[in-house]
């Protein structure tokens, strides 16, 4: 009765068994496209903020130039209230002689918290 053992357990080769591989690969292609995608909508909501502070800046300046004869700080109170009703806020004002110098910043939202800048001038042509 002596016969040879019989393996109950067939053993595997652990390193070279590759099942469940696809699974952890296919996890990580996920994991890196959500990434992706998110850096993508941070990197287009900056670029829509960076948009909306330049148009801000460019409108609130003009309207501070058409107040400029009126003094310097009815001419920034213009444009305080233009880049407020455009979702902005004046971070300067400066007044160079004829020309009005302007920055205005915008909120990026999202995670980051981060404020998209922009500056416009305006005043006579010489």
């Amino acid at each position: 009765m002596c016969s040879s053992p019989r393996k109950l357990w067939p053993r595997q080769n652990l390193a070279s068994d590759e099942a469940g591989v696809a699974t952890v690969l296919a996890a990580v292609l996920v994991v890196a496209l959500v990434a992706i995608a998110i850096g993508g909508v941070h990197i287009g909501s900056a670029v829509v903020a960076r948009h909306r502070a330049q148009a801000s800046a460019d409108l609130a300046v003009l309207a501070a130039a058409a107040w400029l004869p009126a003094g310097r700080h009815a001419a920034c109170r213009t444009a305080d209230g233009v880049s407020v009703a455009m979702g902005a806020s004046v971070r300067r004002c400066d007044v160079d002689e004829l020309d009005v110098v302007l920055t205005v910043s915008v909120g990026v939202g999202g995670w980051v918290g981060a404020e998209a800048r922009a500056s416009a001038r305006a005043g006579p042509l010489d």
